[in-house]
């Protein structure tokens, strides 16, 4: 099992934009020392939710203030992009870094962001897979030409700069409702799951992509799926339980669940088109008691526990846990960093 730090840039009460992005930076570093393997940054728009609008310009400048972590993005909301900007910039990312590059892509739900685009959310699917055609096109040959119903090329083009990693760098897509797991795994594509999916979600999610993508002939050996918790190790079970309690108390769940983050039509006022798996997961406050989260949604509890739910992960065959120590928390720097340097010393070990 690898171990990636996942980065929300979340804005609190308070803060700055510059406060925000030097404390996730210094969280980056540290990790680099603590021996994680990489880092993947949240893509948000128009809101405090997230505030890094362009995960490439981050990462470009995290490639300059690391040198082993890999790099990547957790996820490029691709129907919010032109796929040959992704394509280009991506690429100068991996050649920025020395081929440290990780691209975790998905198609969005919230609303919110769609609406400030000017995009139907309805039309999220097939845009993503139009921007993944193009994005796969221009990294897999010399030249590449696009006309599509969202996207075109209007020439045949050449990608400037090309990718360092042969063939191209991986990519993960994020999904965990059936319909989607299917879809990538007969493309051979490893998920990305949803942290806000249960374990049994996640590991039937896991057991279907594997199934699906060996009936299609591809080697699952090859493949690294990715799976994102929220994270948290004590010194004891109960110190565990009392810090989870306590952590619940300084956050309103609200401003992250709400009708702004919900994939719904703003005409109908139901779940968008293609979004009828989520249809209340957005529209409840957030509202999952401390007992649910602690059985079903977070890794959490003291080294023993933490390390037989990472097994659990383990056994369904993720390799690299992506994990949230707390972008929802407003959790002091030296504080933050007492959390990754506990979890990379009474954790980590048990994996190598």
């Amino acid at each position: 099992m690898k171990f990636s730090t996942f980065h929300l840039f979340h804005r609190f009460d308070g803060q700055s934009f510059k406060d925000v992005y030097d404390y996730h930076l210094e969280l980056v570093e540290l990790a680099e020392e603590l021996g994680f393997h990489g880092v993947r940054l949240a893509e948000h728009h128009f809101r405090d939710y997230g505030v890094v609008p362009n995960l490439f310009t981050m990462l470009s400048h995290m490639a300059a203030r690391t040198e082993r972590l890999r790099l990547g993005t957790g996820i490029v909301v691709l129907p919010l992009h032109n796929p040959v900007h992704v394509a280009e910039e991506a690429a100068m990312v991996d050649m920025l870094s020395g081929g440290r590059l990780e691209l975790g892509i998905g198609r969005g739900y919230q609303s919110f962001e769609f609406e400030g685009f000017g995009i139907d959310l309805a039309e999220a699917r097939d845009r993503f897979n139009e921007a993944l055609e193009v994005v796969l096109g221009l990294w897999g040959n010399p030249s590449f030409r696009h006309e599509g119903k969202f996207y075109r090329t209007g020439t045949e083009v050449e990608l400037v700069p090309r990718p360092v990693q042969d063939p191209f760098p991986p990519i993960h897509v994020a999904a965990v409702s059936p319909e989607t797991v299917t879809m990538y795994a007969e493309r051979g594509l490893p998920i990305l799951a949803d942290p806000a999916a249960p374990f049994r979600k996640v590991v039937k999610a896991a057991e279907t992509w594997r199934e699906t993508a060996e009936r299609a002939g591809h080697d699952v050996a090859a493949s690294e799926l990715v799976v994102a918790r929220s994270v948290y190790v004590a010194a004891t079970v109960e110190r565990a339980r009392e810090d989870q309690a306590r952590f619940e108390t300084m956050f309103d769940r609200s401003r992250i669940f709400n009708e702004k983050s919900s994939p719904i039509d703003p005409r109908t006022g139901k779940a968008a088109q293609g979004f009828e798996y989520y249809q209340d997961r957005y529209l409840k406050g957030g509202a999952v008691s401390n007992d649910f989260r602690w059985e079903q949604l977070e890794v959490i509890g003291d080294p023993e526990r933490v390390i037989g739910q990472i097994r659990l992960l383990e056994d369904a065959g993720f390799a690299n846990l992506l994990c949230d120590f707390g972008s929802t928390r407003p959790m002091p720097l030296e504080e933050m960093k007492k959390v990754m340097r506990f979890f990379a010393a009474e954790v980590m070990p048990a994996f190598k």
